[in-house]
């Protein structure tokens, strides 16, 4: 089978980015042949190991096909981007026109069987106008939908092409019903499938404590992801005994304003910057904590890979999280009630105090678990990890490819 894989934004250090790494790899590892389109800033290099260099198509940003940097479907990437709410017409224009291109050249080159884009946003629906004979999946990966929020005069004007898409894949149930309302898709051709974890990368090993809790926090470093309120909690308890790891980045004013907080909990923070997986799996068997404070996510698989390798949890409860680690009480996970929000990501002001307080008061009580060497329950996480693994997700995903692709 030849698969044609389209990804507007860099395929690296985001979640949609893993994803489809992950997705290419374990297809080629199954036999089938790879193609990818994608947008990406000057100098990106992508593995041959991964995709051969002339079976990569790429909308190069930073003065070269367009003059910005490429737009992430987060509003903060983890490298310089561009905002697509910023975009006037004109700017809209020409990168549709950039993407039309490089589509229609992948199309002619490798003559794909079957289409997969990620995103419910303009790439996408780009690719359904110009290959509308083609069976075609895409994958929602939660940020498209925020950008529908955000831009709603582009989504109006692409939605009728991502309603023709054949079937789409959600990440969780609360996505396929946020779908539905935001692209009309006929729920019937919405395929629940989530994301996965690398176990090579992600695995246990006991925990060692030596006096200090160690605690982690990976991501991009922006305020929907909650880090300033992480890092004023943390600075209300900087009697106790920890260190936080900042693993990841982000540009601009975000970047400055979690970096100022950190450095006010001293050498109590350490910021690390991006990670490779593997570099990303050693820091968490290091760790005895995992804190995702986040306002919005699709579906967070880094608690999965968080989980696997033996932290406790401590995460704000949003729909993608309820449905991998349950909403019931367990040992390992500790979840934090969030207020409505003033928009789709931002707290009351009101309520930001509040929040600081119970997640000072949740991390203070993870701590003395830690302290008192309260061991990890294998079994909850052996439980609550194998349905992630990368294998099993593939072979569902495959199994959407298989059956377009007979259909036609």
């Amino acid at each position: 089978m030849r698969i044609l894989h389209l990804i507007s934004q860099t395929p690296d250090f985001t979640g949609s980015g893993k994803y489809i790494r992950e997705i290419i790899g374990r297809s080629g590892w199954n036999g089938h042949e790879n193609f990818l389109v994608a947008g990406v800033q000057a100098g990106f290099k992508l593995p041959e190991t991964l995709v051969p260099e002339d079976h990569c198509i790429f909308v190069q940003f930073d003065g070269k096909d367009l003059a910005w940097p490429v737009p992430g479907m987060s509003d903060v990437m983890p490298y310089p981007s561009t905002v697509f709410s910023s975009l006037c017409q004109a700017d809209m224009t020409m990168y549709q026109e950039a993407f039309k291109g490089k589509i229609r050249e992948a199309l002619e080159m490798f003559r794909p069987h079957i289409l997969h884009t990620h995103h419910l946003w303009v790439v996408s629906a780009l690719a359904r106008s110009l290959a509308p004979h083609i069976p075609m999946v895409a994958t929602c990966h939660g940020t498209c939908l925020r950008q529908h929020y955000l831009c709603p005069e582009v989504g109006r004007a692409i939605t009728p092409d991502l309603a023709k898409i054949d079937r789409v894949i959600a990440l969780g149930l609360d996505q396929k019903e946020k779908i539905t309302a935001a692209i009309k898709v006929d729920p019937s051709r919405i395929d629940v499938i989530g994301g996965g974890y690398n176990e090579a990368c992600f695995f246990y090993a006991p925990k060692v404590f030596e006096g200090t809790v160690e605690i982690l926090y990976a991501g991009k470093l922006s305020a929907a992801k909650g880090v300033p309120w992480l890092l004023k909690s943390l600075d209300r308890i900087k009697d106790r005994p920890f260190r936080l790891h900042i693993a990841g980045n982000s540009t601009g004013r975000e970047l400055e304003a979690c970096l100022a907080l950190a450095q006010a909990l001293g050498e109590k923070a350490v910021h690390h910057g991006p990670l490779s997986h593997e570099n990303l799996g050693e820091l968490m068997r290091r760790c005895h904590v995992f804190v995702l404070p986040s306002f919005f996510e699709g579906l967070p698989l880094v608690l999965m890979e968080a989980l696997a390798s033996g932290c406790r949890i401590i995460t704000t409860a949003l729909p993608g999280v309820g449905e991998i680690l349950g909403t019931g009480e367990n040992p390992m996970v500790s979840l934090i009630p969030l207020p409505q929000l003033k928009t789709i990501d931002t707290p009351h002001k009101k309520d930001e105090e509040p929040l600081e307080i119970q997640l000072a008061e949740i991390l203070s009580r993870v701590m003395d678990e830690v302290m008192h060497k309260a061991e990890p329950d294998l079994g909850y996480i052996r439980s609550a990890v194998t349905p992630y693994t990368w294998e099993k997700i593939y072979k569902k995903v495959e199994a959407v490819y298989t059956g377009l692709v007979s259909a036609k």
